[in-house]
């Protein structure tokens, strides 16, 4: 969750810094003798979209390393470092990607892969999650990560942002325009107020939704890096004993407060990253 976290919060922040550049430099006005150009709206809400996307994409290994305080530990002595650097080592060899930098960071029971390229990316995991599971579970976290680079999941996830980012800067402009000429009724060659207000609110609106979007492609991915670390590890037992202790249970049991990495039911889940942990555990037993 927290990769995702990080790329949405950073793509949202260069989309709000491009728009604000846009804005003070005039490069977002789209009016024409004959009203609104909608061919330069889209090829500005391409590239304004694309861009916000490709750059938090680009410089997500630094944010992660950055924010979540990592320590890179491939060449560390430590025992534990090294069991987990070879781990890491093993998976990629088997997935047959590049090596990626293997990261440890303080916190709760978690694990996360990000980077713009399979064979440079990066691979961390907790102290808590340290703590908290054995090592054939810790292994099964770290399959799943792998799992998510072999997949080219970020890349993935950049191109879906890139594409939401768009319709969400064009339909904004496109309503606000209507709201300040037709219903506001203003026939200066300038925009109004009404355009600029509506654009601003629209964007965070429509800015949810797209969200949404986004994280509902998140859950069906991270089915696929389930299965994707049972393969790795040759059988579903492991990943399934891990998200059960993710989940605050002891393996093999479904009740109880189980949706430790996702909100369950109603609204929330739609603006989830990851699925209930029961549902995870549930395709993995269908995978036997």
């Amino acid at each position: 969750m927290k990769r995702i976290l990080l790329f949405v919060l950073t793509n949202v922040a260069v989309v709000a810094v491009l728009g604000l550049v846009s804005s003070i430099f005039g490069l977002n006005k789209f009016l024409g003798p004959r009203g609104l150009n909608l061919g330069a709206l889209l090829g500005f809400a391409l590239v304004m979209g694309f861009t916000g996307a490709i750059f938090s994409l680009l410089i997500s290994k630094m944010v992660a390393k950055w924010t979540m305080g990592v320590e890179i530990i491939n060449d560390s002595p430590d025992p534990t470092h090294q069991w987990i650097v070879q781990t890491v080592r093993r998976f990629s060899e088997k997935a047959g990607i590049g090596m990626p930098d293997v990261g440890l960071y303080e916190g709760e029971p978690n694990a996360f892969a990000t980077g713009a390229f399979k064979n440079s990316a990066l691979v961390a995991v907790s102290t808590g999650l340290l703590q908290s599971m054995n090592r054939e579970e810790v292994e099964a976290v770290i399959g799943h990560e792998i799992a998510h680079v072999t997949n080219g999941d970020m890349v993935t996830m950049t191109l879906i942002q890139g594409v939401m980012n768009t319709f969400v800067i064009f339909l904004s402009r496109v309503i606000g325009y209507f709201v300040d000429r037709v219903i506001l009724r203003n026939d200066r060659d300038s925009l109004g107020i009404g355009y600029t207000i509506s654009v601003f609110v629209l964007d965070l609106v429509l800015g949810f939704v797209a969200h949404m979007v986004v994280a509902w492609f998140s859950r069906q991915r991270e089915f696929r890096a389930d299965a994707g670390a049972a393969d790795l590890m040759g059988t579903t037992q492991p990943m399934q004993h891990a998200l059960a202790r993710l989940g605050g249970l002891q393996p093999g049991e479904l009740a109880g407060p189980v949706k430790a990495m996702g909100i369950g039911g109603g609204m929330g889940s739609l603006f989830s990253t990851h699925p209930p942990i029961e549902d995870r555990i549930r395709a993995l037993q269908e995978r036997r």
